[in-house]
């Protein structure tokens, strides 16, 4: 059961990076942000923007075929894995690729396909979906939903940040 959620509308890709980079900004040692949709939703882009705003000194793709890429910032040695769990075809194929590994590393972490690895969560994240919007081709619905009360913590301070 989510504490705490709220949907916003992107208008295209540079929106939907933006409003990423406004939550990588945001993100500690240990967050772990679950990007679910369908093919095209935005998920890629909001990763982008969320390693922009992280500052990662790497750009971000699409890690669908190496499935996990590791981000690093300049300013100090933490960590931002991106997974992409579309390939996996089992939940035992995500734990031999080490995401429990990766949770306990306190690395910041972002999931695209995250429904397909729901059991292998930690008790914390925040889950978002993002979804076309059949009136316009460029534009996303972003719903964001705290699951823990560092997710509700952040997603509270990124609502603040996309009011102002």
């Amino acid at each position: 059961m989510s504490d705490f959620s709220f949907t916003c509308l992107s208008r295209g890709v540079a929106q939907t990076e933006q409003i990423g980079a406004q939550l990588g900004a945001l993100l500690q040692s240990g967050d772990v942000l679950c990007l679910v949709g369908d093919l095209g939703a935005g998920k890629t882009a909001f990763a982008r923007g969320v390693a922009a705003g992280w500052r990662s000194i790497t750009p971000v793709t699409s890690p669908t075929f190496v499935l996990i890429h590791e981000h690093r910032r300049a300013q100090d040695a933490a960590r931002l894995h991106h997974i992409d769990a579309y390939r996996l075809e089992s939940l035992e194929d995500a734990v031999l690729l080490g995401l429990e590994d990766i949770f306990a590393s306190q690395s910041a972490v972002i999931i695209e396909w995250a429904d397909r690895i729901v059991p292998l969560l930690p008790s914390d994240y925040l889950w978002i979906a993002l979804a076309h919007v059949p009136e316009d081709d460029q534009a996303r619905l972003l719903t964001f939903s705290a699951h823990g009360a560092r997710s509700a913590a952040l997603l509270t301070a990124l609502r603040k940040k996309l009011q102002t």
